[in-house]
């Protein structure tokens, strides 16, 4: 053989190597494309609902919104000891944004802070405890708030009307058996109770070292309170801008009612499901169905669709930087 021909021979490997991270860095960008030409019409009715209303309202949309981002990053640093990168942890929550809308049930926006957190130096253990700990300070929050709303306007929400007479008297049974289910189920099955039971240990410990510390125990549930008290500020601000006659009291309560439910429905984004119980719950506080999904179109445009684009750029870039 030929000497001149073993520089060419051991070239051809290289030749062949797949740039694997550029497919990787542009992958959310491909995915996003298909998924906003395949909800174009939605996103074409949410941008007309736009035309007619109020600018300035709808600027104060766009601001909570952004603001929203920078309570989860609180609340995202809440949930561990060690300092994270305040930018690249902003970043991180605008970049899960558009990942969340790939997989059901935040299941997206759960992967890239699992690696973002890794990234940082976390253990796998540690940063999956950091993430329930994320879920239940602003579930427990989101409750609470929409408890707290119930009490003040104990006759905002009308959802008897809207419902069958056996729907209505038997939903309330249908989620106690179901909650019942599922704690039994895990209880009864010995893996699941033994992986439960880790997880929690781990869990529990990490929640008292952070609580231990005010600043981290401030930054865990004050921005789990502001998220989805920023959030309902934008829908009521929308609801302002299209001239929606509904108290914006009642449009908070109509939003935490709403979120809280769709929570159990998984769909990416939650499309479709945190779209149709918005509505549901703007008609129960009294506002026109036509109306109703005017508003919600054009606030699901402002938080939903208007940042897709950009959040994937985002994701792309910072897998391209190894962030994530």
């Amino acid at each position: 053989m030929p000497a001149t021909m073993m520089p060419e021979r051991q070239s051809l490997p290289a030749r062949r190597r797949l740039p694997l991270r550029q497919i990787l860095c542009l992958l959310p960008i491909a995915v996003v494309a298909v998924w906003v030409i395949g909800h174009w019409s939605l996103i074409g009715s949410g941008a007309r609902q736009l035309l007619d209303a109020n600018p300035y309202w709808l600027l104060a949309a766009v601001a909570t919104t952004g603001l929203g981002w920078v309570a989860v990053s609180f609340a995202r640093q809440g949930t561990v000891l060690e300092r994270l990168p305040p930018g690249r942890l902003f970043a991180t929550q605008f970049a899960a944004g558009a990942a969340n809308h790939l997989l059901p049930s935040g299941i997206g926006a759960s992967a890239v802070n699992i690696r973002f957190m890794t990234g940082c130096g976390l253990p796998a253990a540690r940063s999956s405890a950091a993430l329930a700990l994320y879920f239940l300070a602003e579930a427990t929050a989101r409750i609470g708030l929409l408890l707290v709303l119930l009490v003040a306007f104990p006759e905002a929400l009308r959802i008897g009307p809207l419902l069958p007479d056996r729907i209505g008297a038997a939903l309330p049974l249908t989620v106690g058996a179901a909650v019942c289910a599922l704690v039994v189920a895990v209880l009864a099955i010995r893996p699941v109770r033994r992986i439960v039971r880790s997880f929690l240990v781990t869990a529990l410990t990490d929640a008292r070292s952070l609580h231990a510390r005010p600043s981290r125990a401030l930054a865990l549930w004050g921005g789990s309170v502001a998220f989805p008290v920023l959030q309902a500020a934008g829908l009521a601000a929308v609801a302002v801008a299209v001239e929606l006659d509904v108290p914006p009291g009642h449009v908070v309560l109509a939003y935490l009612a709403a979120t809280c439910l769709a929570a159990v429905i998984p769909s990416p984004g939650g499309i479709g499901s945190v779209d149709a119980a918005l509505v549901i719950a703007l008609v129960a506080t009294g506002a026109p169905a036509d109306a109703a999904t005017s508003a919600v179109l054009a606030y699901r445009f402002i938080t939903v669709w208007l940042p897709l684009i950009p959040g994937a750029l985002v994701l792309g870039t910072l897998v391209r930087w190894k962030i994530v």
